[in-house]
């Protein structure tokens, strides 16, 4: 997930942290894994919100047949 814009900052990190999300990353760089860690957070975060859609009565009106029958044309 490159971004057109970057900045060097400063700040503390836990190794083994780091460590163990680039085993599960598959990343190289202190960068790349703070980089595809970030967007794994931000895709889950809008993973939750899609789910709280589904379950949310009323909001995509799954269950009106006049509505699910315009979905496929």
């Amino acid at each position: 997930m490159a971004t057109a814009s970057r900045r060097k900052t400063s700040f503390e990190i836990d190794p083994a942290k780091v460590a163990e999300a680039r085993a599960i990353l598959g990343t190289k760089t202190l960068t790349e894994t703070v980089d595809a860690a970030l967007g794994e957070v931000v895709k889950v975060h809008q993973r939750q919100e899609l789910v709280e859609l589904l379950f949310t009565p009323g909001k995509l009106a799954l269950d009106d047949p006049s509505v699910m029958s315009k979905a496929w044309h």
